[in-house]
């Protein structure tokens, strides 16, 4: 995605309705390019048309939240996918941050994606990833696997690094989860003892939520963003995490 299909995208997550002919005056291009933009923002899934305009995708979760701070995700999608060589299989947890990890990985690397959301594996269709989709009980709003079962199905399967979205971190809590079921998922890929890396921005450290996310120890690497306190990076660091930073805000 170049910096004017950005452009695009964020007049769209921001105005919610955006015309061919503003977008076209806003960026300093034709109609014909921007219409050759949206097809592809479309492609995509980033965007939808309707008649001359742009428009949010219609989703209450995954692809809402995406859209929600799109540049800072995909900029911490970017430096996790850094993290990732060619020919490695890992496993990519549900969540926007991750979604558009797993969207960096099977557009720029030839590496193998497991994971237990239906919309990362939706996402990929159009890709030459190999994916692998784990099953077990449909969680609908969340588009993702949990239950006994994609327990059952994550200890068959081996990967070297597993990406984790988190909904909380308190010192002495640890990664907490909003969510029991899964929350037990993460649990289950903890227990593969591979390199776990936290992906999330900086909002969730210092909020609670009922679910323990295992325990500390089993984590090795966070990726967020620079308005992570200080204090709490100290603390994440005395626990023996590594801490990666990306900037908030769009570097100048």
């Amino acid at each position: 995605m170049n910096s004017r299909q950005q452009t695009i995208l964020q007049m769209v997550i921001d105005q919610g309705r955006v015309s061919v002919a503003e977008l076209a005056r806003t960026t300093g291009v034709s109609e014909v390019t921007i219409r050759q933009d949206l097809n592809l923002l479309e492609r995509q899934s980033y965007l939808r048309r309707a008649h001359g305009y742009a428009v949010p995708v219609d989703s209450d979760d995954v692809e809402a939240r995406m859209m929600s701070n799109f540049p800072l995700k995909r900029r911490l999608a970017m430096a996790a996918a850094g993290l990732v060589q060619d020919g490695e299989t890992v496993f990519i947890e549900n969540g926007s941050s991750n979604a558009l990890l797993a969207r960096e990985l099977a557009e720029h690397k030839r590496v193998t994606i497991i994971t237990v959301s239906s919309y990362i594996a939706h996402l990929l269709k159009e890709t030459e990833c190999e994916v692998i989709l784990l099953g077990g009980i449909y969680q609908k709003k969340s588009e993702s696997m949990v239950g006994p079962l994609t327990r059952q199905f994550i200890g068959q399967v081996h990967f070297s690094k597993a990406f984790i979205g988190i909904d909380g971190w308190l010192p002495g809590t640890g990664f907490t989860g909003r969510d029991m079921m899964r929350s037990d998922v993460v649990s289950a890929v903890l227990d593969k003892e591979c390199e776990a890396i936290v992906l999330s921005d900086s909002s969730k450290f210092g909020v609670l939520h009922p679910y323990t996310l295992g325990t500390i120890n089993k984590f090795s690497r966070i990726i967020t963003d620079d308005g992570l306190d200080a204090d709490i990076r100290a603390a994440l660091e005395r626990d023996g995490l590594t801490v990666d930073t990306v900037p908030r805000s769009t570097p100048v």
